[in-house]
């Protein structure tokens, strides 16, 4: 009897950096299952020849978003997608952000500027960021100075003429000494958590390369930081069934309306599609990881 055959979706070419993929391949294998690495965008996959399709390094959706949410939902009719493909489209446009803060989920104060709108940017007396609501890496991302408010509604007029929406935040100026935490979920259980350092540095431009993990290392997390991913998870719509998901959190400060010096735990971003999850540097976690995702094949 063979074990379940899974697909580990990602990109064309294979990503060198996706550390995750190797790593989750062999112990999928130790734990029995046939494993194939793929490109969502390949045609000659046979999808309905998987008992699960995983997506992991898709790393080029976001300029590809309809026909990247499109393949989802072909890929969800053929065989089991984790995550499934309502959850794809609605977390591949990160206006999400609005509804979670509506649901009364502490997130990143957030303004948008879709295309017909104007370039005008929100007040700011502070350094503030601007970055497409589809996107991935820091791609298109850029922190500005209150006095560089001409070069951002340039960024915002660059996005609007490659069709994205244009989002702008209050810069979270406690990134610089605490850093971002992302936690991992599997299987609706925490699993492990990293920390990792700020990724948009002064000057830098919004096509520049960047690092989107630097510095990471494990992190064991707060009760308060893991009662605001649980927050955050409990608020996605619909409820879905999540085989994964990583909640990114940074701390809030006294000019964004926390009170105190350093505030609360607020969201940054909820990966729910195709996030990095940090598995080597939580030796113990591939082989649980591999056991869940058995459990959601067999399902």
């Amino acid at each position: 009897m063979t074990g379940p055959r899974i697909a580990l979706v990602t990109r064309r070419p294979q990503p060198e950096y996706d550390h995750d993929l190797p790593v989750l391949a062999r112990a999928l294998g130790e734990a029995g299952a046939e494993v194939r690495i793929v490109g969502w965008d390949d045609p000659g996959v046979d999808w309905a020849g998987f008992d699960l399709a995983m997506i992991r390094s898709t790393w080029d959706y976001s300029w590809r978003a309809e026909e990247y949410v499109a393949w989802a939902e072909r890929c969800a009719r053929l065989t089991r997608l984790a995550n499934p493909a309502d959850v794809v489209r609605w977390n591949t446009d990160k206006r999400y952000l609005g509804e979670l803060a509506a649901a009364g989920v502490p997130t990143v104060p957030t303004a948008y500027r879709a295309p017909g709108d104007d370039s005008e940017l929100p007040p700011a007396d502070r350094e503030f960021v601007v970055k497409p609501t589809s996107g991935a890496g820091a791609r298109y991302a850029a922190r500005y100075g209150a006095d560089e408010r001409d070069a951002a509604r340039a960024h915002v007029a660059r996005l609007h003429e490659e069709g994205f929406t244009a989002m702008v935040q209050p810069y979270m100026r406690h990134i610089d000494v605490t850093g971002e935490r992302a936690l991992v979920f599997v299987g609706g259980q925490f699993q492990h958590a990293i920390r990792k350092g700020a990724v948009l540095a002064s000057g830098t431009a919004f096509d520049a390369d960047k690092a989107s993990h630097p510095d990471p290392r494990p992190w064991r997390p707060t009760d308060a930081e893991l009662g605001v991913a649980e927050r955050a998870l409990a608020a996605i719509p619909g409820s879905p069934e999540l085989l994964y998901a990583r909640v990114d959190l940074v701390d809030g400060d006294g000019a964004t309306g926390e009170a105190g010096p350093g505030g609360d735990p607020r969201v940054m971003e909820l990966e729910l599609v195709e996030p990095n999850l940090f598995l080597r540097f939580h030796p113990d976690s591939p082989p649980r990881v591999a056991e869940l995702i058995l459990k959601a094949a067999a399902q």
